[in-house]
């Protein structure tokens, strides 16, 4: 799981980018279409979720202990739950959101299996 660690972190670092642009982009969009919704500010908590995500995936890669694991799956979850509760002008929080949940996941999956092998 250190190969998935390590990936996710790079793509999370880097979606985070993507993320951030087009939620300011939206913002702006909400702003000067006269919108009455809040989709921009959610995808740049989203993008700064999956920065910090990435970060603490690719700096907990090696550790033997699920704290790491359990850090990643709160970061995560946490950013599929804003992702998930916008998405009315921003339509692409959704497909973000759902990358971030399929990280959690993984990372819980990773969590049991620690377990059984201790």
């Amino acid at each position: 799981m250190k190969v998935f660690k390590l990936v996710s972190g790079i793509l999370s670092i880097v979606f985070s980018l993507v993320v951030l642009f087009q939620s300011v982009a939206a913002g702006l969009g909400e702003s000067l279409g006269g919108a009455s919704t809040s989709d921009g500010a959610l995808g740049f908590f989203v993008a700064i979720l999956m920065l910090a995500g990435g970060i603490v995936s690719i700096a907990v890669r090696g550790m033997k202990k699920n704290g790491g694991n359990i850090a990643i799956v709160v970061i995560y979850l946490l950013s599929a739950l804003f992702a998930f509760t916008g998405g009315s002008y921003f339509k692409d929080l959704s497909v973000w959101g759902t990358f971030c949940l399929i990280i959690a996941v993984l990372a819980i999956i990773d969590i049991f299996k620690k377990k059984k092998h201790a």
